[in-house]
Order: C-alpha cells, then sequence, then structure tokens
C-alpha cells in the first residue's frame, strides 16, 4: 500500500525520487523520505507529511546516488517522522525501505533489544535494518549475502529496498508478497513498488516473484533466491505514457479518469470485436473452444469495486452464455475453504494486479486444481502473471485512489467475455449482433453523459448537506447502487449505504426521512414499474429522490432526474454509473475533501 522508488547511475537520485514517489502518491500514505549513498556516508531525510513536504525539506547539497525513496501508509506505529522510512541500523550504515508487514516482528524486536539494540522508531521495518547490521556483524562478505540472512529470519509480507553506505555502487531488493519491479535504463537503474513510478524513465522492466531477490548496480542486475541459486527473468514493455500519468490541466486525477472514459472503453474494445461471426476475440484466455464449453459455473473474485464489477459479470455471463454465475469479496473466499470444481472458471478482478486478497484466492484455488483467468489493468503486475490466461484493461494508469475508469473497463470486458462464452455455446448470431452494436455505442454515449457535468454538480450540492444517502437498485442496478454508494463515502465522507430496491421494506425504510436522500437507478426496462412503486413510497414517507433514468420521471416519483441514454439492458449499468462517479466527485470537491487521495485509504492494497 505503500511506494518505494530507488535509483542508482550517474545522475543525481533525489529529482529522479520525488519525482517518482510524486507519482505513487496516488496509493496513499501518511510520511515520505529518502536516503542517499555516498563517499560521505548515508544521507537520511524524511517527514511526517507529503512528498511536497518531503521536497521542500530536502538541502542543496542533498545530492548523490544510489538513493531509496518511501511513502508510508502507517501499520506499526503512528505516522510520525521517526516511524517514517527509511530506517536505519544504530550506526547509520544499512537504510531500508519496506511495504508489508513482518509478523513476527514483536519476537525479533525483543530478540535484538536483549542484544542491546535501542531503536528510534515504533516500526517494523526498523527492525530489518538491525538484522542486516547484525549479519554484517556476524561476517556477512557483502550486502546481498546480509540481506539474505537477515530476511530467513523473517515472516511476513515485504517488498524492500536496502543501500548500504560500504557498498555504495548497488541497492539490493527483495520481494515477498509485495510487489517489486526494476527498471532498465541506458547505465542506470531503478526500482520501485509499482510501473507508474518510472513512466518517463524507463519501458522495459523486470518484474520480482516472491521469494527474489536482486543487486542492482548502474549497469545491471542479478536476480537470486534467499538460498543465493541464480534466477533467470526477462524484461517486459510497458505501454502506458507519461500523459496518462500527468493531471494536465484537469483540477483533479478523479476528474480526469472520470473523463477518459470513452476513449478507455473504446481501447478495452480495440481488436476484440469479430463482427463476421458477432462474437468477441479473446485470445489471452489461452482456453479452447472445448475447455470453454465444459465450463458448468463461474465464479468472480475481486475486493471492492472489482467484487461490483464482477457482480455485473456474472449478470451478463448468466444473460448472455446462460452459464450459473457468482461473484464474492475475494477476501471472504480465501478464507471459508472453498469446494473447488475442475469445471468451474474463476475470475480474479483486480486494477492493479497486486490486491494480497485477490491474489491469495488465486494461489488457493490453483492449489486445489482450479482454472483461474484474471481481468486486470497492469500488464505485468503479479495476477497477471500469476492466472491461468485473462484480459487485459489497457486503461492506463489510474493515478487516483478511487477506481473509475477501471471499473466500466472491467464491466466492458466482462461483457466481451460473456459475448465469447454465449457465442461458443447457444447465444444466436442476432443476439451477438446485439450486444456488439451496444458496445460499439458506449463511447458516444459516455460522452453524452458526461456533458451532465454541471448539472450533477448542483445535486451534489444537496447531497453533501445529508449526513447519510440510501442507495438503491433491482437485478442490474442493485450492483451499480453498491458502486455508487462505494464512491460516495470513500471520496467525500458522506454515509451511503445500498440495498435492492424490494429489501427496502424489510428494514431499512425505518431510516427514510426528509434528511435522507435515495439515489435510485431505475432503467426502464420489465422492472420499470415495481422500482416507481418502491420510489413512490419513499416519496411518501418524505424522503427526497434522485433518480438515475431513460427517462424524465414524474416529480410525484422523483425529485430529481438525471437522464442516462438507452442501451442495451445488459449494458445499461455500465452508463448508469458514470453519473453517481459524478455524483461523489462533485460532493466531495463541496465539501473540500483531498478528492485522489481519500483518508485512511490506499489505490493498491497489499496487506491484509
Amino acid at each position: 500500500m505503500c511506494g518505494i522508488v530507488g535509483y542508482v547511475g550517474a545522475q543525481d537520485a533525489a529529482p529522479i525520487l520525488i519525482e517518482g514517489l510524486g507519482r505513487l502518491e496516488y496509493r496513499g500514505y501518511d510520511s515520505a523520505g529518502m536516503a542517499l549513498a555516498g563517499k560521505s556516508g548515508l544521507k537520511v531525510r524524511k517527514v511526517s507529511g507529503r512528498v511536497a513536504d518531503l521536497a521542500a525539506d530536502l538541502p542543496a547539497r542533498f545530492k548523490g546516488a544510489p538513493g531509496i525513496g518511501h511513502t508510508r501508509w502507517a501499520t506499526h506505529g503512528e505516522p510520525t517522522q521517526e516511524n517514517a522510512h527509511p530506517h536505519t541500523d544504530t550506526a547509520g550504515r544499512v537504510a531500508v525501505v519496506h511495504n508489508g508487514i513482518i509478523e513476527n516482528a514483536d519476537e525479533l524486536r525483543a530478540k535484538l533489544v536483549a542484544d542491546g539494540v535501542e531503536f528510534a522508531s515504533q516500526t517494523d521495518t526498523e527492525i530489518v535494518a538491525h538484522l542486516i547490521a547484525a549479519a554484517f556483524a556476524a561476517g556477512a562478505s557483502d550486502l546481498e549475502q546480509a540481506v539474505r540472512q537477515a530476511l530467513r529470519q523473517c515472516v511476513g509480507a515485504y517488498g524492500l529496498a536496502v543501500l548500504d553506505a560500504e557498498n555504495p555502487d548497488r541497492i539490493v531488493v527483495a520481494r515477498n508478497g509485495s510487489p517489486v519491479l526494476l527498471g532498465i535504463g541506458e547505465k542506470e537503474m531503478f526500482v520501485a513498488s509499482d510501473v507508474a513510478a518510472l513512466i518517463g524513465h524507463t519501458r522495459q522492466v523486470v518484474y520480482l516473484d516472491d521469494g527474489e531477490l536482486a543487486s542492482v548496480t548502474a549497469t545491471g542486475y542479478r536476480t537470486f533466491t534467499l538460498d543465493a541459486r541464480t534466477t533467470a527473468k526477462s524484461p517486459s514493455t510497458i505501454d502506458w505514457d507519461v500523459v496518462g500519468a500527468e493531471i494536465g490541466d484537469n483540477a483533479h486525477f478523479l476528474i480526469k479518469e472520470i473523463n477518459e472514459q470513452p476513449r478507455t472503453i473504446a481501447r478495452a474494445l480495440s481488436g476484440r470485436i469479430d463482427e463476421r461471426f458477432s462474437t468477441a476475440h479473446l485470445g489471452g484466455l489461452n482456453m479452447t473452444v472445448r475447455e470453454a464449453r465444459e465450463i458448468k459455473r463461474v465464479t468472480i473474485l475481486g475486493c471492492g469495486t472489482a467484487c461490483y464489477a464482477g457482480e455485473l459479470g456474472a449478470q451478463l455471463i448468466e444473460d448472455l452464455a446462460r452459464v450459473p454465475a457468482t461473484a464474492e469479496p475475494a477476501s471472504e473466499f480465501r478464507y471459508r475453504n472453498p469446494v473447488v470444481d475442475p469445471n468451474t472458471l474463476y475470475v480474479a478482478v483486480s486494477q492493479s494486479g497486486e490486491t494480497i486478497d485477490t491474489l491469495a484466492a488465486v494461489q488457493e484455488l490453483q492449489r486445489k486444481g482450479g482454472r483461474v483467468i484474471g481481468i486486470v489493468n497492469v500488464v505485468g503486475s503479479t495476477i497477471a502473471r500469476q492466472v491461468d490466461g485473462g484480459i487485459y484493461l489497457h486503461a492506463g494508469p489510474e493515478m487516483s485512489v478511487a477506481a473509475t475508469k477501471s471499473f466500466t473497463s472491467t464491466v466492458t470486458a466482462f461483457a466481451l467475455l460473456a459475448l465469447h462464452l454465449g457465442r461458443i455455446r447457444d447465444l444466436a448470431p442476432e443476439q451477438g449482433r446485439r450486444i456488439i452494436a451496444g458496445l460499439q455505442m458506449l463511447p458516444e454515449q459516455v460522452t453524452e453523459i458526461l456533458a451532465q457535468s454541471d448539472a450533477i454538480a448542483d445535486i451534489a450540492k444537496e447531497i453533501a448537506q445529508s449526513n447519510s444517502v440510501m442507495f438503491v437498485g433491482r437485478r442490474r442496478g442493485w450492483p451499480v447502487a453498491r458502486e455508487g454508494a462505494q464512491k460516495l463515502k470513500e471520496v467525500s465522507y458522506v454515509h451511503a449505504e445500498a440495498y435492492p430496491s424490494a429489501e427496502l421494506k424489510h428494514g431499512p425504510l425505518a431510516l427514510i426521512s426528509p434528511e435522507m436522500p435515495t439515489v435510485a437507478v431505475v432503467p426502464d426496462d420489465d422492472l420499470l414499474d415495481k422500482n416507481t412503486s418502491t420510489l413512490s413510497e419513499i416519496k411518501a414517507r418524505k424522503g427526497p429522490v434522485v433518480a438515475m433514468a431513460h427517462r424524465e420521471l414524474s416529480t410525484d416519483i422523483a425529485d430529481r432526474t438525471l437522464v442516462v441514454p438507452r442501451n442495451e439492458p445488459e449494458l445499461d449499468p455500465i452508463l448508469m454509473s458514470i453519473p453517481l462517479q459524478l455524483l461523489a466527485y462533485h460532493a466531495a470537491v463541496v465539501l473540500g475533501r483531498d478528492v485522489d487521495k481519500p483518508r485512511n485509504l490506499a489505490k493498491s492494497v497489499t496487506v491484509e
């Protein structure tokens, strides 16, 4: 959940580290710091605050290389300057930055204290620095050996980078459960926890696997395991660009990414529509027609927004392919000892491709013989490399913590998967053509919705004054309502709940009052009458109603209606979600929230 950046080469490291850490701010953090190694020893600077605060705190003579930088999201210890990374040993020889959690930290700390070590922080990371120093004291011949000896004592998850003042030509990095990658430059090298940190410097990256370490110098790298066995790694090419990772003229990354959705949906469709056979071409599934026909059930796993996209994906698969499908939180699936069926297709959904709960579910499924495909955004990410096949979203970097363009691209990818499976089975060609036509209409229709941003902002001003908001929907509208509630609470901090419309009478209707607005997803489908009846019940109890609908609703039913263009019923949820993203964004702006970096949250959840 934190960010790591490192540089080794002829340039001064500090500006490169500040730039890289700035690109990782979207991940969420509460402190920042960096360390440089040079002939005069280690230089360390850290602050409790933002990357901009760290940049302002750097002395003019803070120069040199190699260097490592870090943004910290507090786990062990409060977000103070003392607890910020990097952490050093007592002598100031070794500096460590670390993502993850050392689970046996208390035991290791007690042992080190008994050996006379005095700690300067409350963190588990400082333990690693002292363990490396102890390895040197015990005779470790080089930094690589000292890091290996230290990590063999550690239990838990880590992605870390280490500097040694006495070996100032290298950075040693290690990975176990938390991502680390290397960037290959011209007589310079980079390390990072996220490819976004390297945009603008290199497109060639090497992803470490769990249990791997790397020794990185300006002229190259060597990868190996904890038992010193050399491993072979091949570079991958990243396709993100600098423009996608920069805010440009936009007030926030969140509105930039909301407005990018016509393009990102079109990109998700690009090259994947087979009009000749009225189907989708998804070669990355690595699945034969025979294997696809043998699928008896689909189970979709994700966390947060990815799970809500999976719920829509499950409905698409059932509607178009007529295969039973369900979605559930990966964080629960991994702990309930699931029955793994060889005839079930499992789909792991993660924007970052690093979500720890989803990755753990994938690994458990594969241990039990399950076939798992992934729907992810980040090429080369851990889940993308772990699964048996999948679909890349190609949405580009999503810098805001709140997922928007990745949500709509994910549902679009599920529509393609459902079409593909459906046409292999019993979906008629004319039905395939209907879905393809609907998919091709999406970018233009999203643009039409985005043009209503000012009208949605007016409604958001009213929503922002509420203490709590109810979101409701039926069938396909229910996951859309859940995602709308998620967006509102995570970026505006306004409490929101989502319920299936028919469930209001089973308890939540007690909450309805003039002070509790309801946001309703009301497509013009075969459940329209039932939906309007529910809204009438809310209005009868003087509850304000804002409706997402295909046509203007009577004021007896809804106080305000946001009219959304009509697509095919299976695809309408993609369009219905866009006004809810704008509603959350504008409410957050009205309330003066930190829109791109909501409190307590991080973009990529890589710890439990």
